[in-house]
């Protein structure tokens, strides 16, 4: 946390928040670059809604995603621990359904905001325990949860089922009249929100567009991309991001309708950087020039998009360049809410920054990519941004200020500043170990994909 005292924190949550606690929405893309939006420069793909957002709202340039993959980023998120403390800190997946779970140590973001007289729900991708496990959605704070358990579930569109709560909900796919998952996920974020709309919610859209993979059967038309000359993955990537901002503009269209546009903070993000290959880089340029992609601790692979609008709370057509990260989302939540968050997690609040205050920059944010063979780690310190391939290589050092793309190694000029980060790396980890890999998920999955396909042609 900040160094401000647990006093001082909750007499500043007391003075920021309206006398009805508000609602909180976090509307989080799965995969979605920085380029990829019009309001960080993006000219190909129309994101009309999500561009309100931020000339309604604050517009973030130096957010980052808790992790470089899925599941250990949104294990950030809900948890408010860095890498070097959180339960899962890679995509560990689980036979035959899910991934590895949250401990019993992890209280929620959820949790926080149960007991603070929240309705939390959650509509899309979960991925932090399977549907047998002690960290399903329901047994970790939600009160309702529709979507995906899994996240290797969560690779197609048209499914045979979803969950709702601990209930597998069917449905019933054919060839003449698909049922496209993220509709479902969609309409029952909304329902969430017509269902509480009298008292304080918390709505998770842990929404799974634009994920891969980018086939033909993975989205419903191309839309007004179809006759685009352009190659198949690009088009159908493209169309994902328009369908994301669709429905997020459905998000915004309710809240107006129901009077609680000034009551509610729409938070929006992406849960790492874009995923990479010839469907979402070259052309649009998702990347916005920074190195590499999803599944590295580069700038590319971790900087995210990131907005937060509440009306008469967030000055409007702001930008802010206050570094934070997915763990900061817990203690923010709970400074809304006016509860204290958990002792001893990584994050701190950020509503001073939210609502266009002055905020000390946190002292330095961690991050480490865990497998059996090695240890990845980096850095961002400032201005500074280091990177670590295994643990015994040299520590490479960046000036992001100068060289936001990470193209020039500047560790030899600067020992101090490497000698910070040593201190740094040495004491922002505890031990993990990596869970064994059964080998008969890749097996299922690649069976599940073919009965998909079959109910899909039939």
């Amino acid at each position: 946390m900040s160094s401000l005292t647990r006093r001082q924190f909750a007499a500043m949550a007391a003075a920021a928040i309206p006398a009805r606690k508000p609602n909180i929405i976090l509307i989080l893309a799965d995969d979605l670059g920085v380029g990829d939006l019009g309001c960080y420069g993006q000219e190909l793909i129309r994101t009309p809604n999500i561009d309100r957002l931020a000339t309604e709202g604050l517009r973030f340039t130096a957010a980052y995603a808790g992790a470089m993959v899925c599941a250990p980023s949104r294990c950030t998120l809900m948890t408010g621990y860095h890498l070097g403390h959180a339960t899962v800190r890679n995509n560990w997946e689980v036979y035959p359904e899910g991934q590895h779970p949250l401990a019993p140590r992890d209280t929620t973001v959820a949790t926080v905001l149960k007991q603070a007289g929240y309705k939390t729900g959650i509509c899309g991708k979960w991925g932090l325990g399977g549907p047998d496990s002690a960290s399903t959605p329901n047994k970790k704070g939600f009160d309702f949860f529709y979507g995906y358990n899994c996240q290797r579930h969560a690779h197609r569109f048209y499914v045979d089922y979803l969950w709702r709560n601990s209930q597998k909900e069917p449905i019933a796919q054919s060839k003449s009249k698909p049922i496209y998952a993220q509709d479902r996920i969609a309409d029952e974020s909304l329902n969430f929100i017509r269902e509480n709309r009298n008292n304080p919610f918390f709505l998770f859209c842990a929404w799974t567009v634009p994920h891969g993979p980018y086939t033909r059967n993975n989205v419903p038309n191309l839309g007004r991309f179809e006759n685009e000359n352009w190659k198949e993955g690009e088009k159908i990537y493209a169309t994902m991001v328009e369908r994301l901002d669709s429905d997020l503009g459905r998000v915004l269209s309710l809240l107006k309708e129901l009077n609680l546009d000034n009551n509610t903070l729409v938070l929006f993000a992406s849960d790492n950087g874009p995923g990479g290959g010839p469907a979402n880089n070259a052309r649009f340029g998702s990347q916005a020039s920074l190195r590499e992609v999803k599944g590295t601790l580069r700038e590319g692979g971790l900087r995210v998009p990131q907005i937060a609008r509440w009306p008469g709370h967030v000055p409007a057509g702001r930008v802010t360049n206050h570094p934070t990260a997915f763990w900061d989302f817990l203690p923010t939540a709970a400074a809304l809410a006016g509860a204290q968050p958990p002792e001893g997690i990584d994050g701190a609040s950020i509503l001073p920054t939210l609502l266009g205050k002055k905020q000390k920059e946190p002292a330095y944010l961690y991050w480490e990519q865990l497998t059996p063979e090695k240890l990845t780690r980096a850095v961002r310190m400032g201005k500074w941004k280091a990177y670590q391939a295994t643990k015994t290589a040299n520590i490479e050092l960046y000036d992001l200020s100068k060289d936001p793309a990470e193209s020039t190694d500047i560790a030899a000029s600067h020992p101090s500043v490497i000698h910070q980060i040593e201190q740094i790396l040495a004491k922002s980890r505890t031990e993990a170990a990596t869970p064994p890999t059964d080998p008969r998920i890749w097996e299922k999955y690649r069976e599940d994909n073919k009965r998909l396909d079959a109910l899909l042609s039939s």
